[in-house]
């Protein structure tokens, strides 16, 4: 059988790039469209489900997640970051609006302190969702935090990718440990206004 061919004449797209797929999707190749389904079906499902907490609701999601990335492959371009992470875009975006129109909210870690928050952000699972979810978040967050002061960012950095705690922070800068709360505590605060300005929240 030649190269790139399937029984029945239809093109072997299974090695093809997430790029090259739903360009081909946008243009109606309905095979191209399967294999990105195939690739990332689960981790959208899981993902939807995270932010809705309604299983019927996540699988509903799903289609329309594809539907939509479907109409819009066009505009896709990966300059602008990978597919997984635009498509996970369509999908929490999509998943806040159903949750706003049932008048429930994400579970947020407002009340939470700092690092507890941090550390469960960087928690690694065994599943490529929690490997997908963690990345998406990490390149959010990195956009978020350019915009703090050096003081605060720095302190954030320290909790978030390396895992240590106020007081051990406060050690590695040689500060005071309240003043390393208050950095935390105001950068904290503002990250929340940058992401949910991004339509994205600390979930």
């Amino acid at each position: 059988m030649p190269a790139g061919a399937e029984s029945g004449g239809r093109p072997d797209r299974s090695e093809q790039a997430d790029a090259d797929l739903i360009g081909r999707a946008a243009e109606g190749d309905a095979r191209a469209l399967e294999v990105l389904y195939d690739r990332y079906s689960r981790v959208v499902f899981s993902f939807a489900l995270r932010t809705v907490g309604d299983r019927e609701l996540a699988e509903e999601l799903l289609q329309e997640v594809f539907f939509r990335a479907w109409k819009q492959g066009a505009a896709y371009s990966a300059e602008r970051g990978t597919f997984i992470t635009w498509l996970l875009t369509i999908t929490h975006n999509m998943a806040i609006d159903e949750v706003r129109k049932r008048q429930r909210r994400p579970q947020r870690a407002d009340g939470e302190e700092p690092e507890t928050v941090l550390a469960a952000m960087a928690e690694t699972g065994s599943g490529v969702e929690d490997e997908v979810w963690i990345g998406v978040l990490r390149e959010t967050i990195n956009g978020a935090l350019g915009q703090l002061p050096v003081p605060q960012r720095e302190a954030i950095e320290l909790a978030y990718f390396q895992g240590l705690t106020q007081r051990e922070i406060a050690e590695r800068l040689g500060e005071p440990l309240g003043t390393v709360k208050t950095r935390m505590r105001l950068g904290m605060q503002k990250l929340r206004e940058a992401l949910a300005g991004n339509e994205m929240e600390l979930v």
